[in-house]
């Protein structure tokens, strides 16, 4: 699968999906591919960006600890793997992880990043996490690729993979505070040809009042300068 653009036929989604979804691949794949790249390395970065590098370091050992202890032959799908830092600490630890991001500029730097000691345990892809092409999992990952969708099309996400997954699913959100709720307003005011995707806030509550199926446990959120995310667990 490496470097191969999976889309085949796959759970439908609302339109509204995949306008976001088209819209996240443009701004990945253009604009923020740079700066992305910069943020997910050993790079200096402004004070503004370190705090968040900070957050995402302290998201990612929290989605690693929100697992079993033992991964040793566990598929792991990382859903939205940008440049695989999670995939290759999963695969570190001994799971199968298949990485797959709607951004193929993104998987061309994770492939480039692979440390040899992990690739025979890593495959990256570009695609949709939904695809069923993708296969079976034990667990999935999700960390920072679904906060730009709304409850409605999060939960058909979940309803989406549900059928696909023996153990749980541990995701991202951004979380409904009077902050982000502010953030939130303000980038919707500006022009639509200019906006880049915007974080959609929210609680978790609402998010499981819109399961068909499945089970939704709240985690824990983290805050770390202009870094806010909620880690939740699903399970089918």
């Amino acid at each position: 699968m490496d470097g191969t653009r999976i889309y085949s036929e796959r759970p439908k989604t609302s339109g509204a999906y995949m306008t976001t979804r088209n819209r996240v691949e443009a701004y990945f794949d253009g604009t923020a591919t740079k700066t992305w790249e910069r943020l997910t390395s050993d790079a200096p970065v402004s004070g503004i960006r370190a705090t968040v590098r900070a957050g995402r370091d302290e998201m990612r050992q929290l989605i690693i600890d929100s697992l079993p202890g033992d991964l040793r032959g566990a598929r792991i799908l990382d859903a939205g793997c940008g440049t695989g830092a999670l995939a290759f600490e999963l695969a570190a630890r001994g799971a199968d992880v298949v990485g797959v991001d709607i951004s193929p500029q993104l998987i061309g730097i994770a492939q480039k990043r692979t440390p040899s000691a992990v690739a025979h345990k890593v495959s990256f892809a570009s695609g949709d996490m939904l695809d069923p092409a993708l296969g079976h999992f034990d667990h999935i990952v999700a960390m920072d690729s679904m906060i730009y969708y709304t409850a409605d099309d999060i939960a058909g996400i979940l309803g989406g993979i549900a059928p696909r997954l023996s153990g749980k699913m541990v995701f991202t959100v951004a979380p409904r505070t009077p902050l982000l709720m502010a953030f939130w307003r303000l980038g919707k005011l500006a022009p639509k040809k200019d906006r880049s995707p915007v974080m959609i806030p929210h609680s978790p509550a609402l998010i499981a009042a819109k399961l068909e199926t499945g089970r939704l446990r709240d985690i824990r959120r983290i805050k770390s300068g202009f870094y806010f995310s909620n880690a939740l667990e699903f399970t089918a």
